[in-house]
C-alpha cells in the first residue's frame, strides 16, 4: 500500500466515525469482560472440587478422559455415558462438551442430538474431518452447539467458523510435543476471526501447564481448558508460601487461639 493510500484510508476512516459516540462497555457481558476457564476431565470429584473454587465456566470431556474414569469397562454402556454427562451438568452451570463416537456425518448428527437432549448446556463435540463439518452445520443449524474438535490449523479452524461451530478447540500440547509452537496457532486463530468477526468462541485445549494458560490470555482467547492438576497449579507459588509461612508466624502476637 502506498504512502498516499495509507494517508486515504485512515482519513476515510475517520470521517466515518466522526461525531459517533465511543462504544459503551457492557459489564453485564461476562464474554467481553472474562477469560473463561473450562476444566478438562470426567472425573466428577475434580469437577466437584474445582467448581467450589468459584472460578469454573464449564467442563470438556472426551472419551479418553471418560476410560479414565470407569472402573467396569466391560459393564459401560452408553446410556452410562449419558448418566455421566447429566450428572457432570447438575454439578456445573455452564457449557458442558460430549463428544460423538461415530465417524459418518449421519451417525454424528444422530447422536449429536441425542446428547444435546440429555440438558440443555450439554455442547456436542464434533472431530474436525470432513464428515464432521458437515455434522457441525447441520448441529449449529438446528440450534444445537458444537464445539470443533481435534483441530491442529488455522484453515480447520476457518472451516469451523464456517460450518457455524460455537467453539473450536485447537490442541497446543500435541503440537508442542511434535516441536509446533502450539500457541502461535491460537495467536493465528484469533486474528483470523477478529478479522472477519466470526462469532466461533477459541477454546485452547491440551494445556499442559500455567504458562499455557497465561499464553492463551495474551492471545486473546476465549476459553482455556484445563487439567485439574494444572487449576491447582495456577495459584501455586513458592513466594507466596515463604509469605504466608512468615505472615502466621508474626501473627502469633495476636494471641489468637
Amino acid at each position: 500500500m502506498t504512502i498516499m493510500a495509507v494517508l486515504l484510508f485512515r482519513r476515510t476512516h475517520r470521517s466515518r466515525n466522526e461525531g459517533r459516540e465511543p462504544p459503551k462497555a457492557d459489564l453485564n457481558n461476562e464474554t467481553e469482560q472474562d477469560m473463561q476457564f473450562f476444566i478438562d476431565t470426567a472425573d466428577l470429584e475434580e469437577i466437584r472440587a474445582a467448581n467450589e473454587l468459584g472460578v469454573l465456566d464449564g467442563v470438556t470431556t472426551n472419551p479418553s478422559l471418560v476410560a479414565k474414569i470407569v472402573q467396569e469397562p466391560d459393564r459401560f454402556t452408553y446410556d452410562d455415558f449419558k448418566a455421566h454427562i447429566a450428572k457432570i451438568c447438575e454439578i456445573v452451570d455452564g457449557p458442558v462438551s460430549a463428544e460423538v463416537t461415530t465417524l459418518t456425518a449421519d451417525e454424528m448428527i444422530a447422536q449429536g442430538e441425542e446428547l444435546a437432549s440429555i440438558d440443555e448446556n450439554v455442547v456436542v463435540k464434533c472431530p474436525l474431518t470432513l464428515d464432521g463439518l458437515k455434522a457441525t452445520r447441520a448441529l449449529s443449524g438446528s440450534g444445537i452447539r458444537v464445539n470443533a474438535t481435534l483441530v491442529f490449523t488455522t484453515t480447520q479452524a476457518i472451516l469451523a467458523a464456517k460450518a457455524g461451530a460455537s467453539y473450536v478447540s485447537p490442541f497446543v500440547g500435541r503440537l508442542d510435543d511434535i516441536s509446533t509452537e502450539g500457541m502461535a496457532l491460537i495467536r493465528q486463530i484469533v486474528t483470523v476471526y477478529e478479522n472477519y468477526g466470526y462469532p466461533t468462541e477459541v477454546l485452547v485445549a491440551s494445556i499442559r501447564h500455567p504458562q499455557h494458560v497465561v499464553e492463551a490470555a495474551l492471545a486473546g482467547a476465549d476459553v482455556a481448558t484445563i487439567p485439574y492438576k494444572v487449576i491447582g497449579q495456577l495459584a501455586k507459588h513458592p513466594l507466596t508460601d515463604n509469605g504466608l509461612e512468615r505472615f502466621m508466624k508474626d501473627a502469633a502476637i495476636f494471641g489468637r487461639e
